[in-house]
């Protein structure tokens, strides 16, 4: 074992751990005041409630012996056999560092639905939701892609640190959400404005930081790759911030501070699966579509009615995700990454279509079975607060506490 490859993942899983409470104050930041703590909650709360999942069966379903293709078995149930000693998937680090570090995504890829549905659901609900969402669309995509007999990294699907597991699962959960729980109560009629864009920004560089953990720690080790995942990350979310406020600037009249730290988030989301795969150059070019496809996705989103994607999660991450997973097939060398493949641009224009095939997978797995689960606790125990209890906002209707003093 390497004591610079244990310690780089272990403060890769610290950085990864602290993007969930920075995504509550993205998200916080952008709801209505009467809504900021409920919303800061959701965060927190995934962080210990996935934490123990992943422990008990979440790990060992997506990580463990291989059934089929399709799921790892139960045999690392409470992680029994997983110790100190290297495992399966890294030879440099114990094998309980490798766990940890992949609880961290387990942990963060729900919180990010949270966002769909902000402002409206019940507490009980959104718990329950995120462990049946945990167990049965997280743990199995991430076997597909990540585990040894996946059926997906057997065709050769790349995704180096979770654009298609992460982003993409979370954000068509999303868009399931958005269609399942409708409108928010007075949607399109009064302002729903963020009452504190500071946080959002505060959450934006928090996530920002917490990211190099993300996509350089899914090196597993302290080395060159890992240094070029950094790099590329920086680069995709520095071009992505700068071409999103520049779009808000062009289209607005002026250059949105919102807009600038959401365009940073969406290149973060784009160069997930592409940052030890990439160039640097690839990064700058990935870092220019993706926002630009989120902001016109969004803003044609936003007409639609029926459904309310609070915080546009379908649209930062489920868009900015198939930009980066379809992006990787193009721009992919293995000069970069010796134990990648070679994308379109590089002579192998088939691993544009496994991309291809690994995201329309995962768009219609995530929905279609977040849906399933959405309806079916709607039918059961519900999932929206009444409308007294909507309009009084859920700090108070949900937690009893407001976020702020009345003085």
């Amino acid at each position: 074992m390497n004591s610079g490859d244990t310690a780089w993942v272990l403060i890769s899983s610290a950085l990864v751990l602290l993007m969930t409470p920075a995504l509550g104050f993205f998200y916080g930041g952008m709801v209505r005041r009467k809504n900021a703590l409920s919303t800061i909650m959701q965060s927190f709360i995934i962080v210990a409630l996935i934490s123990v999942q992943w422990v008990l069966w979440g790990y060992s379903l997506a990580f463990g012996p291989d059934i089929g293709g399709l799921i790892g078995s139960l045999g690392w149930f409470g992680l029994k056999g997983v110790g100190a000693e290297p495992g399966p998937y890294a030879a440099t680090i114990p094998h309980q560092a490798f766990m940890i570090f992949q609880a961290m995504f387990a942990i963060i890829t729900p919180a990010l639905i949270t966002g769909a549905f902000a402002e409206r659901i019940k507490f009980k609900s959104m718990l329950i939701f995120i462990v049946l969402w945990a167990t049965l669309v997280y743990d199995p995509l991430a076997h597909w892609v990540w585990g040894n007999g996946g059926w997906l990294r057997n065709l050769g699907a790349m995704d180096f640190a979770g654009g298609t597991v992460v982003h993409i699962s979370s954000g068509f959960a999303a868009l399931a959400a958005a269609l399942v729980l409708g409108p928010r109560v007075g949607r399109g009629k009064e302002p729903m404005e963020p009452h504190d864009i500071t946080i959002v920004v505060l959450g934006a560089a928090l996530l920002w930081f917490g990211w190099f953990g993300f996509n350089a720690g899914s090196a597993l080790a302290a080395d060159g790759l890992a240094t070029a995942a950094f790099v590329t990350t920086n680069t995709a979310a520095a071009m992505a911030a700068l071409t999103w406020m520049s779009l808000s600037w062009l289209l607005d009249g002026k250059p949105s501070v919102l807009g600038a730290a959401t365009g940073a988030v969406v290149g973060l989301v784009a160069i997930t699966p592409a940052a030890g795969f990439v160039t640097p150059m690839a990064a700058v070019i990935i870092g220019f579509i993706a926002p630009i496809a989120s902001f016109l996705v969004i803003r044609l989103f936003k007409k639609w009615q029926r459904a309310d994607d609070a915080l546009d999660v379908w649209g930062c991450h489920g868009i900015g995700g198939t930009v980066g997973a379809l992006a990787t097939g193009i721009f992919a060398t293995t000069l970069v990454n010796p134990a990648g493949a070679n994308g379109l641009f590089y002579g192998n224009p088939a691993q544009l279509g496994i991309q291809a095939l690994a995201v329309v997978v995962s768009w219609v797995f995530a929905f279609v079975v977040t849906f399933i689960i959405l309806k079916v606790l709607d039918v059961t125990i519900g999932l929206k607060v009444d409308k007294e209890q909507e309009v009084q906002g859920l700090d108070l209707s949900q937690h009893g506490e407001p976020a702020y003093s009345a003085d």
